[in-house]
């Protein structure tokens, strides 16, 4: 079996990946460098070149050709070879009439446990979300302790407003439901610590992302200060920037996004380096539901997995996708069908274009740039 071509999709604000072989099996993947899709693009067409006539299934050799080659790399390549990496999986799963996730060692669960964003411009539309979010069986929530236009507010005003939040999630579902905070890298150091510490009371499960991901001595500085678990890692891009997260003894949970991180081939890595450290695997998932198929096989072959977005939003391109995946209250189930358990309908895309990004800023009151 020889790749015969590969093409990338822009489909709605995603970009998937069709690897074409001989013998007519095709493997579907995803890039998730979601605000820079168009760089990627072209980098999948540059890179493409490389494996047209090459076994499909060298997977692990590919990999260390492509990323090793010149030693240039960083997100857009990485992405790239993220999107590739999935959909020489989903072929090698095909054909052996696999699923990915018996390939990566055999099922460890038979669900993947998810959560449920809460949301809401008022405290009361945030607690109604929260509750409706429980009796719709989820039993993980995350929030962003923020209302709009909070950048321009005082660093005061932030955390208090942040504490109601909290507050009122909590006193709507009670404490036994599990609870996180998406910061979302919007805070600096001083910030992120006394939030922390005055939502000490209210059991959070981790604290993602309370700074940007450019200096991990600062983030260790904020764990040294907080008595919450830290979760961050989705701006990550090698198993080389997880290996020195982890060994800094700095967060509790990891964020490795699939289709960032080096596919199913990297991705297994790190969630083994985390393992062995007593880390959580708690990836990042943005997309179509063609990434959701991916990151369930690998969720359910990854002993440490703890949990991930449920990611309502991708059911709207359902309909690209044969038998899309299903959810069943806080979980998605694992389906037993080959590859990564989903087939793409390529007829169906042309009613999603493409959206791409668009820079529009986050601004402070005095109008200096925030985050």
């Amino acid at each position: 079996m020889k790749i015969q071509k590969i093409v990338p999709l822009l489909v709605d604000r995603c970009l998937l990946v069709r690897v074409y072989t001989d013998e007519g099996i095709v493997g579907t993947g995803e890039a998730g460098l979601w605000a820079h899709h168009k760089m990627v693009y072209e980098a999948i067409n540059e890179l493409s070149s490389y494996y047209i006539g090459k076994d499909p299934t060298l997977i692990e050799h590919h990999y260390q050709v492509v990323s090793r080659d010149t030693h240039f790399m960083g997100a857009v390549l990485s992405a790239a070879l993220s999107g590739i990496d999935i959909a020489l999986w989903d072929i090698l799963g095909k054909s052996v009439n696999k699923p990915v996730c018996q390939l990566l060692g055999g099922k460890v669960r038979d669900k993947v446990r998810v959560f449920a964003n809460v949301v809401g411009n008022t405290l009361e539309q945030r607690a109604e979300s929260a509750v409706r979010s429980v009796e719709q069986g989820y039993t993980s929530l995350r929030t962003m302790p923020f209302f709009p236009d909070w950048e321009k507010e005082t660093p005061t005003k932030i955390v208090s407003t942040a504490v109601d939040i909290v507050r009122a999630i909590r006193e709507a579902v009670g404490f036994g439901i599990d609870l996180g905070l998406e910061i979302h890298r919007n805070l600096r150091p001083e910030e992120a610590i006394v939030l922390a510490n005055e939502l000490a009371g209210y059991r959070v499960l981790y604290y993602e992302d309370p700074l940007a991901p450019e200096s991990i001595e600062a983030l260790r500085y904020v764990a040294q200060h907080i008595n919450i678990p830290i979760a961050t890692g989705e701006r990550f891009y090698n198993l080389h920037q997880f290996k020195e997260l982890l060994d800094t003894r700095t967060v509790s949970l990891i964020r490795p996004d699939l289709s960032l991180a080096g596919g199913f081939t990297q991705c297994k890595k790190i969630a083994a380096l985390a393992e062995a450290a007593f880390i959580g695997y708690f990836p990042h998932l943005m997309g179509s539901p063609v990434n959701i198929a991916a990151y369930v096989q690998l969720d359910a072959a990854i002993p440490n997995y703890v949990l991930q977005e449920s990611h309502v939003q991708a059911d709207a391109l359902n309909e690209i996708l044969v038998d899309p995946p299903r959810r069943e209250g806080g979980y998605v189930l694992v389906p037993d069908r080959p590859g990564i358990g989903v087939e793409l309908r390529e007829d169906r895309l042309a009613k999603f274009p493409y959206k791409p990004h668009t820079i529009a800023g986050a601004f402070q009151a005095d109008g200096s740039v925030a985050h």
